[in-house]
């Protein structure tokens, strides 16, 4: 096993000795391996694939593991989000799951030994009438009893911390707003990185540029892959591939209780600081934060299509961009600087899955509609769990395959098998 173990070891002695020597002589933060013939556990997509080959390695010592990635680190939904960790959810499935996510989150960065920029700057659910005052006080409720944290501020209050919103828009005053401090944002390409060069420590093999193209598949059981770098053996495979899953689960002649659907996000130019936290708007779909390097990064609602593509259409950005100009008039006047598209995993209720399938085996994760990001450590963590044990982590019970079909919903948003809407 070759590992770089204590000399990626951070530390502030250690980054003045190389900044005074030029910054020269850090090496590599992961190796470029080549795929061996046969692994232990092999786990396709480096999202939350590397976070769940990382607690593989850490919390059940499983070590010949290899995470394949079509393209590069980052590539993928990973990278191409708005960067929000939150644990603000309702349903006793959901609540207690992002609430364990957001728990690692917070020990992410002693735990890596990396700078994720973990920023705990809060996050504001507005509200826009008694009716969706009386749904979020209820969620706070649930939400505390999970053991999270949650305020429920009225008009007065959000008034005097956030002067600046929109409080008296003709359509949609701002009569207060679902306060969880403990939210925010994290840096989502660091994320992969610390990831990456975690488990690459550990003896995790992270295998870039290599697409699946195939399944071996014998008596019901899963026995390799073919993949664009040539076939290799294992007798567990995780799928996590986001946007991706029904195609790669296809290869596997499974179909999914999913549509992929296109998700914009966009960046303004780099401003003064204006934005302390993470603003969610109540009456539409608008959600917004400011980076570290001063742009707005915000989104909205779902393209309203199905699509693999990474791009979006110019409708989407006129409703998101309305959406803003209703609670935070004052980013009128910033210039757009740079927008993509992700695939989101649309499942029939709204939440995700995390779970064996008919082919032993065979384990997969997908179905994160918009939380993906957000559920990062603790979906791969519950991965890791279900990949060493074949159970489910209690954290992760009701994200069953089978709740289609046994009509065990978990409805977050309450309307339906309408994954358009989710």
């Amino acid at each position: 096993m070759n590992t770089i173990g204590e000399t990626m070891k951070f530390s502030i002695w250690q980054i003045i000795r190389e900044g005074l020597k030029g910054n020269k002589n850090w090496p590599s933060m992961w190796r470029e391996p080549s795929p061996q013939p046969a692994y232990d556990v092999i786990i396709i997509g480096a999202g939350h694939g590397l976070a769940a080959a990382y607690y593989l390695a850490k919390e059940y010592g499983i070590t010949n593991v290899a995470v394949l990635e079509k393209g590069w680190l980052g590539c993928g939904n990973i990278g191409r989000n708005t960067t929000i960790i939150r644990s603000n959810y309702l349903l006793p499935e959901n609540e207690p799951f992002y609430e364990f996510s957001l728990q690692l989150w917070e020990g992410l960065e002693q735990d890596l030994n990396y700078n994720a920029m973990v920023s705990q700057r809060g996050i504001l659910n507005l509200f826009h009438s008694d009716s969706q005052r009386d749904d979020y006080a209820r969620r706070g409720n649930a939400m505390l009893l999970a053991g999270a944290d949650a305020q429920l501020l009225n008009r007065e209050q959000l008034k005097s911390k956030y002067p600046f919103l929109n409080y008296d828009d003709a359509r949609f005053p701002i009569h207060g707003a679902l306060w969880q401090p403990r939210g925010g944002t994290v840096r989502h390409d660091a994320v992969v990185w610390g990831y990456a060069r975690g488990a690459n420590a550990l003896g995790v093999d992270i295998i870039q540029n290599c697409e699946v193209t195939g399944f071996t598949i014998e008596k019901g059981k899963i026995k390799g892959l073919q993949t664009t770098r040539g076939p290799i053996m294992t007798s567990k495979v995780g799928v996590c591939v986001a946007g991706s899953s029904s195609k790669v689960m296809a290869m596997a002649e499974m179909r999914l209780p999913i549509e992929t659907h296109v998700l914009q996000a966009f960046v303004s130019e780099a401003l003064k600081p204006c934005l302390p936290n993470v603003i969610t708007f109540g009456a539409g779909h608008f959600y917004a934060s400011q980076s570290d390097k001063g742009g707005l990064v915000f989104g909205g609602n779902l393209d309203g299509y199905n699509s693999y593509a990474q791009r979006g259409n110019l409708p989407a950005v006129e409703d998101v961009c309305e959406g803003g100009m209703a609670i935070l008039p004052m980013i009128g006047r910033a210039r757009l600087l740079r927008m993509w598209g992700g695939q989101m995993d649309m499942s029939m209720d709204g939440s995700p899955i995390i779970d064996s399938t008919p082919v032993e085996g065979l384990y997969f994760n997908g179905g994160w509609c918009y939380g993906g990001f957000k559920a990062t450590p603790a979906s791969g963590y519950c991965t890791a769990h279900l990949l060493a044990t074949g159970e489910p982590h209690p954290k992760a019970a009701g994200f069953r395959l089978d709740r289609f079909k046994t009509g065990h919903m978990i409805d977050e948003k309450g309307v339906g098998p309408q994954p358009n809407l989710h």
